[in-house]
């Protein structure tokens, strides 16, 4: 069945893949992107079933001038699917506070502005699914992601809870969380290192930013094939919550979950008999 989709980030990367199969599956495309001209050009030029606008996620009056274009040209949206995002790497005390505040701006309010604007119009539909792209970041803290999974983070308890939010009228929300997969958020485009040098990290972060930027294009992930997985998810009558993609993301998600139990188990004899006692 078509739908009509709205991707964020689709000038590139994964956002481009995601567009270009769903255009291929038979769906009707709304691509955005800061720079329309960049989206057009990645996806082949003007197409009847794609319309390319402009948006930058982390402006609520852009978000909304997207989502009214989308209903003007194709009459509703079935699917949102959040994309865009940045990568902010480096040691918590190496980042500044602008640029933790810009990190939460783009992979956190970015999307929520989107789904702001996107959800009147699922709801007078009383259909649509939600699509937010986290990583497995967003489960597991890893060294010199402090800004990127707390923003991840910050997508999953909100979409979580979204949920709720929106299931009565008939919308849908999932939660992916990609592992490594060869897309361009290690490239300079979409990267940005610590703008602090502290001489205690000093060495540190020589060496682990070399190592992050030998990996790009040599991560083991498909984005075409996660491009198709995610429209298969879109096209499920129950999609799932999350949805975690990748041979490395699976067992360390696994991981995590055996983690919490271990330490909620741990926490039973001190954690659970804190009710208030009555008074004497």
């Amino acid at each position: 069945m078509s739908k009509v989709i709205l991707v964020t980030g689709a000038g590139r990367d994964l956002g481009t893949d995601i567009a270009r199969r769903a255009l291929a599956a038979g769906h009707q495309v709304v691509a955005t992107g800061r720079r329309p001209g960049t989206v057009l050009r990645a996806l082949g030029g003007e197409q009847d079933d794609l319309l390319v606008t402009a948006l930058d996620i982390t402006s609520t009056d852009a978000a909304q001038v997207a989502v009214d274009a989308a209903v003007t040209r194709f009459g509703r949206i079935d699917v949102l699917i959040n994309n865009a995002a940045a990568f902010q790497a480096g040691y918590f005390e190496e980042i500044s506070d602008a640029q933790m505040r810009a990190q939460i701006e783009t992979n956190l309010f970015g999307p929520m502005n989107v789904t702001r604007a996107v959800l009147p119009v699922m709801r007078a539909q009383r259909s649509g699914h939600i699509v937010t792209i986290s990583s497995i970041a967003g489960l597991v803290g890893q060294e010199f992601c402090v800004a990127y999974a707390a923003s991840k983070f910050g997508v999953e308890g909100w979409m979580e809870s979204l949920r709720h939010d929106v299931e009565p009228f008939g919308i849908r929300t999932t939660i992916v969380e990609p592992g490594f997969f060869r897309t361009e958020l290690l490239v300079d485009a979409s990267t940005s290192w610590a703008e602090l040098s502290i001489d205690d990290y000093a060495e540190r972060t020589r060496t682990t930013r070399a190592m992050w930027q030998s990996m790009n294009g040599q991560q083991a992930g498909d984005p075409v094939k996660l491009a198709d997985a995610l429209l298969e998810v879109t096209g499920l009558d129950e999609p799932p919550l999350r949805f975690v993609a990748g041979d490395d993301a699976i067992p360390t998600a696994e991981a995590k979950g055996q983690e919490i139990t271990r330490q909620a188990t741990a926490s039973r004899t001190l954690g659970s008999d804190l009710a208030h006692a009555d008074a004497a």
